[in-house]
């Protein structure tokens, strides 16, 4: 513990934003770092505690609590505020593949549990991250690290987002030989087209895969197994097969008029929106544009609000986002304690960038789609809606129930569904006579992730669920260290 007082003496400190005016003109990242000065006063905040649940990854009430790949805080925190930033970023990458992906689009469950959000804010633990890793880039310390030995064995990946590209490394370190495939022109998966350039600038994903492949993995893109190349000859041409594929199937709204032109799911509206922006600035106009549109955002996570930042980023003419849920208080209610991820109000980028345009925050609580209506031409324009209250149904269920005389119409012109994901749909999982779980999701067990089919294993999103970049990478490292002990017997990888 570098400095006992710390966490008295500074104040919790966060890089300051460029203003929401000026960062909406452009999609390139807006947060201003903390001067070095700056990083080492958080970094002295921290009070090696003794008890650390900021890396302590465990689910608390359906959430993250702490860290999910269990990143040794409290040491590279201290390591910081002594300016000893080369072995901090040693202690960062012992746990984490990927700061650079975390430090900037993890929700940062950590801080949620942060001993010194007890009684106050809690350290900027996220930002010391991304620090380190920029950090270690700029140093010119993180190069490629192949291994010095090689096994003889063949591993199949399948997707190139964070699980699958965690597993990828792990598996590459310890001698295998590892192809990953990526259905998308480019490699990163989620990474790549599911978060917009502004959260994470996609310069930082390529330089990743740029690392990867000089230490010997070998991406192929464009080509979905199951559909361009059979499953059983993946199968067939390799010890073990690694199902990353993500949970990509949209949840959708069907509803009367869903048929209508311009409604669209999240995913497709986001990842064509990135795919243009990086093949031609946008000139080749392969995207769903939101300009001069009244646009409706249906969902209150992440990916609704990223459509929201997309939406203004095109000069829309409103946008609007609905949530069926309550507004969040402001505080932490007492049904709701430390350690747990604290749910309260939270306004992210989007909704800041939408009030600073518009006047109010987009977000409207509590409200329901009813209709869709569409023009002449068979284009959606309004949006009929009612509010709901929730109340407890005979089973004691806390249910969502419509309010009399609460109905109205919005217009729009765009319609964006961001209502979550339903599970898997890439094809390979039936190609290879994978058993589904009850939520459609690859059948295996957390802490071995082998499915029913011998070789083949399963992890991320694929097998979990819909869930954070983070907990994506601790599935990857994991069940890239059963695929080691399969292949080999045992594994030394952590």
């Amino acid at each position: 513990m570098g400095k006992p007082t710390g966490f008295m003496e500074f104040e919790r400190e966060v890089p300051i934003d460029n203003g929401p005016l000026l960062r909406i003109a452009h999609w390139q990242e807006f947060s201003i770092p903390l001067t070095e000065e700056k990083l080492q006063q958080q970094g002295a905040r921290c009070m090696d505690c003794g008890i650390p649940f900021c890396h302590t990854g465990k689910i608390i009430s359906g959430m993250a609590a702490g860290c999910p790949v269990n990143n040794l805080i409290p040491e590279w925190n201290d390591l910081v505020y002594r300016g000893q930033w080369r072995e901090a970023l040693d202690r960062l990458h012992k746990t984490n593949n990927f700061p650079e992906f975390t430090g900037r689009v993890c929700p940062a469950p950590c801080e949620g549990s942060c001993t010194v959000g007890l009684n106050g804010s809690p350290v900027t633990i996220k930002n010391i991250e991304k620090s380190i890793i920029d950090r270690g880039f700029a140093e010119g310390w993180v190069v490629p690290n192949p291994p010095k030995t090689r096994t003889g064995k063949k591993v199949a990946v399948v997707g190139s987002g964070p699980s699958g590209l965690a597993a990828a490394a792990q598996l590459n370190q310890a001698g295998h030989t590892v192809t990953v495939y990526e259905r998308a022109d480019r490699p990163g998966g989620l990474l790549m087209y599911g978060i917009p350039n502004m959260k994470l600038d996609k310069k930082y994903v390529q330089r990743r895969v740029e690392l990867l492949a000089a230490e010997g993995v070998t991406f192929v893109t464009g080509t979905e197994i199951g559909k361009d190349l059979p499953a059983s000859k993946l199968k067939e041409e390799n010890d073990a097969v690694v199902l990353c594929g993500g949970a990509t199937l949209g949840r959708d709204l069907k509803i009367e008029g869903r048929e209508l032109k311009g409604i669209h799911l999240a995913m497709e509206f986001l990842s064509k929106n990135t795919k243009s922006l990086l093949d031609s600035g946008h000139q080749d106009g392969a995207f769903i544009s939101a300009e001069g549109k009244h646009v409706v955002v249906i969902g209150g996570g992440d990916t609704g609000t990223d459509c929201v930042g997309t939406s203004i980023r095109h000069k829309c003419a409103s946008v609007t986002q609905f949530e069926i849920m309550p507004k969040p208080p402001e505080k932490r209610q007492p049904n709701n304690p430390w350690p747990e991820w604290p749910k309260v109000l939270k306004v992210d980028y989007g909704q800041e960038e939408a009030a600073a345009v518009q006047g109010e925050d987009p977000r409207k609580y509590m409200i329901s789609t009813k209709k869709f209506v569409g023009d002449e031409n068979g284009h959606v324009q309004e949006l009929h809606t009612v509010l709901s209250e929730w109340r407890k149904d005979d089973q004691g269920r806390f249910v969502p129930v419509e309010v009399p005389g609460s109905e109205q119409v919005y217009p729009a012109q765009l319609v964006l569904l961001a209502m979550g994901f339903l599970g898997p749909e890439n094809p390979v999982l039936g190609q290879l006579g994978v058993e589904r779980d009850e939520r459609s999701n690859a059948k295996a067990a957390y802490g071995r992730f082998v499915t029913n089919v011998e070789g083949v294993f399963a992890a991320g999103d694929m097998r979990r669920g819909q869930s954070l970049v983070v907990w994506a990478i601790n599935e990857g490292r994991e069940a890239a260290r059963e695929v080691d002990r399969y292949l080999m017997g045992s594994s030394n990888l952590p």
